[in-house]
């Protein structure tokens, strides 16, 4: 068989490429004949430059401010005159002194973000692609438009520039759905922060439309903690990541030559069935008649839920390893033994029926 193994990240325990290795490993301990074609995969979160970079380009340092002002060494990747940006190489949770919290909810800063697009515009960049995902700050973007010299000067430095946010986050910036009170607890924002969060955007909002960006209602402005705000400011556009990282991958190509298709995430849940990368590799697979096997550090949907999906099967790494920490301690060993067992009960009746014809 050849099999395609194309895991996203598994949140803060696993990179994709870590998880794409530990699976190869226990797929190859088990069945050693069959041809394993690697192709770790991203949405533009975490992982997005190191995803793209084993395919194309070629990757460029920067020192830049991380989110509460220390200096961080970030990655980006220059493919000619086209550039990839990952937020949370300058503004990831990971970044932070220490567990996310009301204060540093409250102070994480996108600056180090706009430090980057203009490392990228230095560099002759024509087109920027800026992964969101993985952010600490819910400042709308307030500090990269600051880094870039101000709203106006920005919006001058990127004219004439293609700008892309890679994200499948569909929230606005404001409200119920908006970057503070869906995401804000995530990074460590407690009620009264997220109000506060919530008055801060509101009023930067207002700065922006009466500059002439009306952008806070647009879906994708609340993405990365309203990034997506100030790069639609800026005149940019949204590209699902995931769509950005299978083009660029080959994943099209590649599901046409295989016969079993492996991917994973950290939660496999309900908003996974929301177009995420997971769902669309599965769906792309089914078109091209290839089944999609799951490896999740958790799984809470239904056998229902997964065929409507088109995916064969869900294995949750917690229930493997017995408890949710063992499976966060241990991730890359107890993926690799999950994936050694799922090998040794897949029989060959399970090749792409198109291949075998």
């Amino acid at each position: 068989m050849r099999v395609m193994i194309a895991p996203d990240s598994f949140g803060d325990t696993l990179t994709a490429a870590d998880a794409a290795h530990a699976m190869a490993r226990g797929w190859t301990s088990v069945r050693g004949q069959d041809e394993l074609e690697l192709a770790p995969q991203s949405d533009g979160g975490p992982g997005f430059v190191e995803v793209l970079a084993s395919r194309i380009g070629t990757v460029q340092v920067a020192d830049v401010d991380g989110p509460l002002g220390t200096p961080v060494r970030a990655h980006w990747l220059l493919d000619g005159t086209v550039a990839y940006i990952e937020s949370a190489q300058a503004c990831g949770l990971h970044l932070l002194d220490g567990p996310p919290s009301p204060l540093s909810a409250l102070k994480a800063s996108s600056y180090g973000v706009g430090q980057l697009i203009d490392a990228a515009i230095g560099s002759g960049a024509r087109t920027i692609f800026v992964g969101l995902g993985g952010s600490s700050c819910t400042d709308g973007g307030r500090a990269l438009i600051r880094a870039l010299g101000g709203l106006g000067s920005a919006v001058g430095r990127l004219s004439g520039i293609d700008l892309v946010a890679a994200s499948d986050v569909e929230n606005p910036l404001l409200g119920e759905w908006g970057a503070a009170r869906v995401f804000g607890p995530q990074k460590g924002a407690d009620a009264e922060t997220v109000g506060r969060l919530e008055e801060l955007n509101t009023d930067w909002a207002a700065v922006l439309s009466a500059a002439g960006h009306d952008v806070a209602d647009r879906p994708g402005a609340g993405a990365a903690g309203g990034l997506g705000a100030a790069l639609f400011a800026l005149g940019g556009t949204q590209q699902p990541g995931a769509v950005v990282v299978a083009e660029r991958t080959g994943q099209q190509d590649l599901l046409g030559t295989v016969d079993l298709v492996l991917t994973g995430e950290g939660k496999f849940d309900s908003q996974s069935l929301r177009g995420k990368l997971v769902t669309r590799i599965a769906a792309a697979g089914g078109a091209t008649g290839v089944e999609t096997i799951v490896l999740a550090g958790q799984v809470t949907l239904t056998d229902d839920e997964l065929a409507s999906a088109g995916i064969e099967a869900a294995h949750s790494i917690s229930e493997f390893a017995g408890s949710v920490e063992l499976a966060m301690s241990d991730a890359a060993n107890q993926l690799e033994l999950l994936t050694a067992r799922i090998a040794g009960e897949v029989a060959d009746f399970a090749v792409n029926p198109r291949r075998r014809a």
